[in-house]
């Protein structure tokens, strides 16, 4: 008997049990997660099968009003239609959630939310409706009056646009690029004005404000480009490069493109004049190296940064598709082929 007793202080058999219970818990905590793990994934397929099966406006009601789904998940639902650009489907979910909606605060974000995917959709008249409702309801609404800002804008409505801008400045905001950026789009856009007034009252916005340069000088170079190099701003010839690059040679003033080097470099690059024999921009050194040996079948071609969303275009733009910022613009140069000169040689 006390042989037995002495066999359970054995320390070898203490560390058996210990390892044993080791197993056990682990046995048993590996097959609860794998439980987990099937339950959360039919509840996944339950709630991804609404996108897959596309249900139809009935369906969508009888979802977002039911306990099926939360508030929460109809939004994601919703922002999952958005980002997909199944814009209709968004939409329904949000004229649903406004019924069923009592509380005012909700009622505004999901109105500002359906007002956004108007607007993304090219809604615009419907946007400028929900936009002005929420203002109605709720007048110191930062985010809805920036929206009706870029409708009035893109319909044209300078006037509209400019009237917006008055509560903003109430509201504390810093509005002069918007203001200054309204005003050169109206003075281009006007039937009032000649070629040669617009181009002044643009100087005149751009000597005032030092804003919204790639805007002034992209029209001063097609219109004017007397006027243009006459009254360009040096320091911000990097950011116009596309524009310099793609602007009329014979007008080229090359006193002022002598007078800078890194204008010396684009002009030697694109092969107007060999004002410099290399250039610590990689591109620019390329297509100089090129010109000063005779051959050709390269040139620049351009794409453009938004300088606070990051987001690249292979198109300029004033204000950022994207994010709205205005001015934004960033130019960046790369290498590519000339088109021209290898259609050329199979002539």
């Amino acid at each position: 008997m006390n042989s037995l007793f002495i066999e359970f202080r054995d320390p070898l058999f203490g560390i058996i049990i210990f390892f044993s219970l080791i197993f056990v818990i682990a046995l048993i905590s590996y097959w609860w997660a794998r439980f987990k793990r099937k339950e959360d994934s039919h509840y996944l397929n339950k709630f991804m099968d609404v996108f897959n099966s596309m249900p139809t406006e009935q369906e969508l009601k009888t979802l977002v009003t039911s306990d099926v789904i939360s508030d929460k998940s109809a939004l994601i639902m919703a922002q999952t239609y958005y980002q997909n650009g199944n814009y209709e489907k968004c939409i329904e979910i949000y004229l649903i959630m406004l019924e069923v909606q009592k509380d005012a605060n909700e009622k505004k974000e999901t109105l500002y939310l359906l007002g956004k995917t108007y607007f993304k959709a090219g809604f615009l008249e419907r946007s400028q409706e929900i936009f002005l409702q929420i203002l109605k309801q709720f007048p110191r609404t930062p985010k809805a009056l920036r929206y009706l800002l870029i409708i009035y804008e893109k319909m044209h409505q300078f006037d509209k646009a400019l009237e917006v801008l008055e509560p903003l400045d109430e509201l504390g905001l810093d509005n002069t690029k918007d203001r200054v950026y309204l005003q050169c789009v109206s003075v281009i856009r006007s039937a009032e004005y000649g070629v040669d007034e617009k181009a002044q009252l643009l100087l005149e916005l751009y000597q005032e404000h030092h804003l919204l340069s790639y805007l002034i000088f992209e029209y001063l170079f097609r219109f004017t480009p007397a006027l243009a190099w006459k009254n360009l701003d040096l320091g911000e010839a990097e950011r116009i490069a596309d524009i310099l690059w793609n602007a009329r040679e014979p007008e080229a003033n090359l006193d002022i493109i002598s007078s800078n080097s890194y204008l010396r470099e684009l002009y030697s690059a694109k092969g107007t004049e060999l004002l410099a024999q290399e250039s610590n921009i990689f591109e620019f050194d390329v297509l100089i190296k090129l010109n000063m040996a005779d051959q050709s079948g390269a040139t620049l071609q351009f794409d453009y940064l938004c300088g606070e969303c990051k987001q690249i275009y292979p198109f300029s733009f004033h204000r950022c598709p994207n994010c709205h910022s205005i001015d934004s613009v960033v130019t960046e140069v790369l290498l590519t082929k000339d088109h021209f000169e290898a259609n050329s040689s199979l002539q």
